[in-house]
């Protein structure tokens, strides 16, 4: 039996801890919160997205950092064991729209509760607004291994901000990114990682609401589409393309769709300052369906003014903007508007533009893309290739997948393959 640390009781770190403490280990979860999953809490809006009931292999699809590093985590630990674990804690689940996987409930508390459950069912030894300061850890000589595969150093425990040193045979970092601080997400794990010799790569926010440039979208903030696609390109190249819910806001975008494009378009962004977007405001219909939609709504008004025909097509705060974009005089009469006019406003229905010129910040990110770099860590086991016996699980590594549960599901899947790699030390 050893003595872990787990530093950081989020959604990993509960998930470790767990399954640490059934294989008869001593397990004590130092979190410096007043309690356990405080991010899990307001993830999926409070509604708490477990993971994606799909298959495993189109998990690696849905990632978009290192997705070959999770190959082992992945079939370790599937969406499907994820749900079992969950029903088995006394919480029933459910699967919406995209495979997300909810609780019955509609409530992240019973997940968070679920994982206290069956902590401490399992004995967890739960630390509380416990600050760890530094991972510490002693030079070391591993015996009978070749040079290069050999840790320099072993984990000797954790100081704490008050002082105290805590002793542990082995250490785990579950203390998650940037996104969300006020849960307390402040970036602690990527500086033990530093100091103990670990290269962190870039950081940066994603699932974000994205800027815009132009003036006519704070206009109709508050607006949300349900069946739109959204295309942006970076001058004839598409980088993203979906189908799904969005929102205008005073400053930009927002919405499951949105988050899901700033995770594909972060890096060229950052290159080159802007990016054309295009909204498809009727997807289901085609160039010369809409047309003949629009010439029926023509036909019946025929001595309407332009202004008093369009209306029936878009939401009424949607209207205005069109009008000002359509190249039609609000005004005229239907029977006078051209061929060529209306179809030139058919074209902007079926890509409706705005500019994007940046990113929300980490405040509003669900997570961080970037992290402790999964080269010096080892996939089969999330130990680090440095340090001997401290392991690096969840979003404190470079690992990050769009919206969909995938994002929760790596911070299960890398829990579970560190336990079980650590089950028998």
């Amino acid at each position: 039996m050893s003595k872990i640390l787990i530093v950081g009781g989020g959604a990993a770190g509960m998930m470790a801890g767990v399954f640490l403490a059934r294989a008869d280990h001593e397990v004590h979860i130092l979190e410096k919160n007043e309690k356990l999953g405080k991010k899990v809490y307001i993830t999926g809006k409070g509604r708490c997205n477990v993971t994606n009931n799909c298959d495993t292999e189109e998990l690696f699809k849905a990632v978009m950092s290192n997705p070959k590093f999770l190959y082992s985590a992945f079939y370790s630990f599937t969406p499907q064991d994820v749900m079992e674990f969950f029903e088995e804690a006394g919480v029933p689940l459910k699967t919406e729209r995209g495979n997300r996987v909810f609780p019955v409930s509609d409530r992240s508390s019973d997940i968070i509760r679920g994982l206290e459950r069956e902590l401490k069912k399992a004995g967890v030894h739960i630390h509380l607004r416990t600050e760890v300061k530094t991972v510490s850890a002693d030079p070391y000589e591993e015996p009978d291994v070749d040079e290069k595969k050999a840790h320099h150093s072993r984990v000797t425990g954790v100081q704490l901000s008050d002082g105290n040193f805590l002793e542990g045979d082995c250490v785990l970092v579950a203390t998650g990114g940037l996104s969300y601080q006020a849960t307390g997400s402040t970036g602690d794990g990527y500086r033990f990682a530093q100091e103990t010799g670990h290269k962190v790569t870039e950081l940066s926010p994603s699932l974000v609401p994205l800027k815009t440039k132009e003036d006519y979208i704070p206009r109709i903030q508050g607006l949300s589409l349900k069946n739109t696609e959204l295309t942006i390109k970076s001058g004839k190249k598409v980088l993203f393309q979906d189908f799904g819910e969005m929102m205008f806001t005073h400053f930009g975008v927002t919405g499951p769709m949105i988050l899901s494009a700033s995770a594909h378009i972060g890096k060229q962004l950052q290159k080159s300052g802007e990016l054309n977007a295009y909204l498809d405001l009727k997807p289901a219909l085609t160039m010369e369906q809409l047309d003949a939609r629009i010439l029926r709504e023509f036909e019946a008004g025929q001595n309407k003014q332009f202004k008093n025909v369009i209306g029936v097509l878009f939401p009424s705060s949607l209207t205005p903007v069109m009008l000002e974009l359509g190249g039609i005089s609000p005004e005229k009469k239907i029977h006078d508007i051209s061929r060529e006019e209306r179809i030139h406003f058919e074209e902007l229905v079926k890509a409706f533009p705005f500019t994007i010129n940046g990113m929300g910040e980490y405040k509003e990110a669900v997570i961080t893309r970037g992290g402790v770099s999964v080269k010096e860590v080892q996939p089969g086991t999330m130990e680090s290739r440095k340090v001997k016996n401290l392991y690096f699980i969840g979003e404190v590594l470079d690992l990050d997948a769009v919206t969909g549960g995938y994002n929760l599901q790596i911070a299960w899947s890398t829990a579970y393959l560190a336990a079980m790699a650590l089950k028998n030390a």
